[in-house]
């Protein structure tokens, strides 16, 4: 049987989470839907995330058969998971514990360095969830990451990319100086954005000797595979027919359709436009 799997997110970053589910279940059926017209998610009050990621989840199983959501946006991972599981019947995985677990996982210190934007710190909720398995998280806004990834500063053969890598020197030195005042010392950097994988080689690049970039857009796409009790193993991946995937966005279809490759890494294809209200 084909599983269709619904994936959210606010924009399009949660691309990153929906190109790691591809690589391991590339059998699947795909519908991802970015809430474009309500980003973003991160200034808006608890209960309004919680109704619009609600009536994210709400169209992408009724209207798109969904058997299996992903929520690949860390604002509503972190402060609307329960109105999502409460919305639909489906089983509902966000991309936090996930990350933290393989966070738990890479780290023998048991201190972890955390990396995501303003609303996602504020939530403290990686803390919470490295807490939960015993570890020490110490987390740091990054907010000019977001916007060189998609103005596509990320090259590091070019002058742009070269920006972006001082920037992330500049954040990771800070980071680190500040974790160590607090007495921690982390092995493992945990990428708390959708966007952040597409630094990947530039965050690699700049971390401290022995420490490991651990994607949570990876770590999401693992424990989907997990909850799905292996229905599609590595083995029959290899033979795989063509990946089905419908991609929607509630505004900035263009925009949507432009940058979407860079995240998915193929054509993200026709964007349908979608109205789930105001």
């Amino acid at each position: 049987m084909t599983p269709t799997i619904g994936v959210f997110d606010s924009g399009f970053g949660g691309l990153t989470v929906l190109r790691a589910l591809i690589e391991r279940m590339p059998q699947a059926r795909y519908a991802f839907l970015g809430d474009t017209a309500r980003l973003p998610y991160g200034s808006k009050s608890r209960r309004t995330i919680a109704r619009f990621a609600a009536e994210s989840a709400q169209f992408l199983v009724r209207d798109q058969g969904a058997e299996f959501l992903v929520i690949a946006c860390n604002t509503a991972s972190a402060l609307a998971l329960d109105a999502i599981q409460d919305a639909v019947s489906v089983p509902v995985l966000g991309v936090i514990e996930p990350g933290a677990a393989a966070a738990h996982a890479a780290s023998r210190t048991g201190d972890v360095l955390v990396i995501a934007t303003d609303a996602t710190v504020h939530s403290h909720a990686y803390t919470a969830a490295c807490r939960s398995l015993g570890l020490r998280a110490f987390e740091k806004a990054c907010p000019l990451l977001v916007p060189l990834v998609e103005e596509g500063w990320i090259d590091p053969s070019t002058a742009t990319g070269n920006v972006t890598a001082e920037v992330i020197r500049i954040y990771l030195a800070e980071l680190t100086a500040e974790a160590a005042a607090e007495d921690l010392n982390p092995d493992v950097l945990l990428l708390g954005c959708t966007h952040y994988p597409l630094l990947r080689p530039l965050l690699e690049a700049a971390v401290p000797a022995g420490v490991r970039v651990i994607d949570s857009a990876q770590a999401a796409a693992q424990a989907a595979v997990q909850i799905i009790d292996g229905r599609l193993s590595p083995a029959s991946a290899v033979a795989a027919p063509a990946t089905e995937i419908s991609c929607f966005a509630t505004d900035s279809v263009d925009k949507f359709e432009r940058l979407g490759s860079r995240f998915l890494g193929r054509p993200v294809g026709q964007v349908q436009l979608v109205d789930l209200g105001g």
